[in-house]
């Protein structure tokens, strides 16, 4: 069996046993989710109320009264997760080629130096303070000091996004650096500069190295979302909040919720995980058949010599 045909086979393994978890996974929620309308309709024929409920029975009632809002909630902070996390990413790529790009003269060296500095700042202070006491800051302080009416959910995306930046930036930066120094030799030895080094040959193996704090923070900015019920963004946990306010049903909803968090999370990280892989290509490579070269290679002869000519192989 070649090489290909291995690769073939294996990519089908794979991704049959990623279409049987998927299934094995539906199967479980249409299960779990008859049960619970089973058990809701119950609930309402009888009459029943919450306090002579037994514990799954509360779980149903729940999920029959709440589980619209709790979904949307989800939605939202699967939304944010994912905006912020491309933005922060995007900002990230940008600080990290700025801060390992090279200066030539003594004005750019100077101009470089400010803007890292700043770059440097930004990353300091968004890693080190807490993500829900930016929310609060930038969700008030824009009215305060810029006069900006921002929606909550529109500052928890701008929230999410610069914290996930300030992370990404340090995360790019060691991808780049990571790259080995023949790299940018051999790209600047064709004639390639800095701007088209890092586009072509450096970005594409540093976004490898980084995929998987990619998928990390996209995983951290799914459950980190909850701390933005702090200025009233209607996610998960605040939908959550408010529906065990409602019975003090404390323990029965965060179950939910917790299960909740926990298959988005577990989804997207064997998802991410599986997309990893596929960035990772075949382990080895084989020449293609009609390349010129390995068409040539072996094949070719010395030119035959005229009759009457020398050949500067027979000293002549």
């Amino acid at each position: 069996m070649s090489g290909k045909t291995k690769k073939k086979f294996r990519f089908s393994l794979k991704l049959a046993g990623v279409l049987i978890g998927i299934i094995a996974g539906a199967i479980l929620i249409a299960l779990v989710v008859a049960y619970f309308f089973e058990a809701s309709r119950e609930i309402t024929e009888k009459g029943l109320r919450f306090g002579e409920l037994d514990f799954s029975y509360r779980i149903a009632f729940i999920l029959k009264k709440y589980g619209l809002s709790m979904l949307n909630g989800a939605g939202r902070s699967l939304l944010m997760a994912l905006v912020g996390t491309a933005g922060g990413s995007v900002i990230g790529f940008v600080c990290g080629i700025i801060q390992t790009t090279p200066a030539n003269n003594p004005v750019s060296k100077a101009l470089l130096g400010v803007v890292k500095l700043i770059l440097n700042i930004y990353v300091e202070v968004f890693r080190g303070t807490p993500m829900m006491v930016q929310a609060v800051f930038i969700f008030y302080g824009a009215k305060m000091l810029f006069g900006l009416n921002m929606e909550a959910f529109t500052a928890g995306l701008v929230v999410i996004t610069i914290n996930t930046g300030a992370y990404m930036a340090e995360s790019v930066r060691g991808g780049i650096i990571s790259v080995d120094n023949g790299q940018f030799e051999g790209a600047q030895s064709i004639g390639m500069n800095h701007f088209q080094t890092m586009l072509y040959v450096v970005l594409p193996q540093a976004l490898r190295n980084i995929m998987p704090q990619i998928s990390n923070n996209f995983i951290i900015n799914i459950k980190d979302s909850c701390v933005l019920a702090v200025i009233s963004v209607s996610e998960l946990f605040f939908e959550s909040k408010s529906a065990a306010g409602v019975y003090y049903s404390y323990f029965e909803v965060y179950t939910i919720t917790m299960v909740m968090y926990l298959v988005m999370t577990v989804f997207f990280s064997r998802t991410l995980r599986f997309v990893e892989k596929l960035m990772d290509g075949p382990d080895n490579y084989e020449l293609a058949a009609n390349d010129l070269l390995v068409a040539t290679s072996g094949s070719l002869s010395a030119p035959k010599v005229q009759k009457g000519k020398g050949d500067i192989r027979d000293g002549r």
